[in-house]
C-alpha cells in the first residue's frame, strides 16, 4: 500500500503518453500505422484519448490524498508528481492543437506553457543554489483549474467522437474557453509569485 500513491503517479505518466499518442494517430501523425484511418477509427481514438486523460487527471488529487492519507510520502513521489503534471498539461495542449485550429485556445495554451517552462527553469536553477520553492495553495488549485480546462477543451474538440447534440456544443465551448482563460491567469499568477520568491531567495 506505500508504493500505491507512486503507482498512481507513474500511471498518470503512461496515460499522458497514451493520450497524446492517440490524439495523434487520430489525425494521422502515426507514420507507421499506414494508410488512412476510418472516421470511426479516428473517433475511437479521440474517445479513449479524452477518457484516459480524464482518467489521468483524477490520479492527481488521489496519489497525493493517499500519500498523506498512508503517510508514504517519499523524495520519489515529491519528484515525480510535478513531472506528471506538466507532462499531462503539455501533451494534452500539444494534442489539442493537433486536432485542428484553436483560435481561441492559442494564446493561453502558450501563456501556460510559457509559464510551466520558466518555473521549471527556475526551480533548476534554485536547487543548484539549494533553494528550495514548496508548491503554494494557488498553485494547487491553478492545476485543478487547468486540467478541468483542458479536459473540456479536449470534450469541444472531440465533440463528433462522443455523438453529443451539435446545438450543445457552442454554449459548451463558451465555458469552457472562458475556463481556459481563467486557468491561463491564474497560472500566470502562480508564475509570477514563483519568480518573486526565487529573486530574493537569490538576492538574500
Amino acid at each position: 500500500m506505500q508504493a500505491l500513491p507512486n503507482l498512481l503517479t507513474s500511471a498518470r505518466l503512461v496515460l499522458a503518453l497514451f493520450m497524446f499518442a492517440a490524439l495523434a494517430a487520430s489525425v494521422g501523425g502515426v507514420p507507421f500505422l499506414g494508410g488512412e484511418l476510418s472516421s470511426d477509427a479516428q473517433f475511437s481514438l479521440q474517445r479513449w484519448a479524452v477518457i484516459a486523460f480524464v482518467v489521468a487527471a483524477i490520479t492527481d488529487f488521489f496519489d497525493g490524498w493517499l500519500a498523506r492519507k498512508l503517510n508514504a510520502t517519499s523524495v520519489w513521489g515529491a519528484i515525480l508528481d510535478p513531472i506528471g503534471d506538466k507532462v499531462l498539461v503539455c501533451g494534452a495542449i500539444l494534442g489539442l492543437m493537433a486536432l485542428g485550429p484553436q483560435p481561441m485556445v492559442l494564446l493561453p495554451a502558450g501563456l501556460i506553457l510559457f509559464r510551466e517552462f520558466t518555473v521549471s527553469a527556475l526551480r533548476e536553477v534554485g536547487a543548484s543554489k539549494g533553494i528550495s520553492l514548496p508548491v503554494t495553495t494557488l498553485a494547487k488549485w491553478k492545476t485543478t483549474l487547468q486540467l478541468t480546462a483542458l479536459a473540456c477543451e479536449l470534450l469541444i474538440a472531440a465533440w463528433g467522437a462522443f455523438d453529443l447534440p451539435f446545438e450543445s456544443q457552442a454554449p459548451f465551448a463558451i465555458a469552457a474557453h472562458t475556463l481556459f482563460w481563467i486557468a491561463a491567469a491564474v497560472t500566470l499568477v502562480t508564475g509570477a509569485q514563483y519568480w518573486e520568491q526565487t529573486r530574493k531567495a537569490l538576492k538574500g
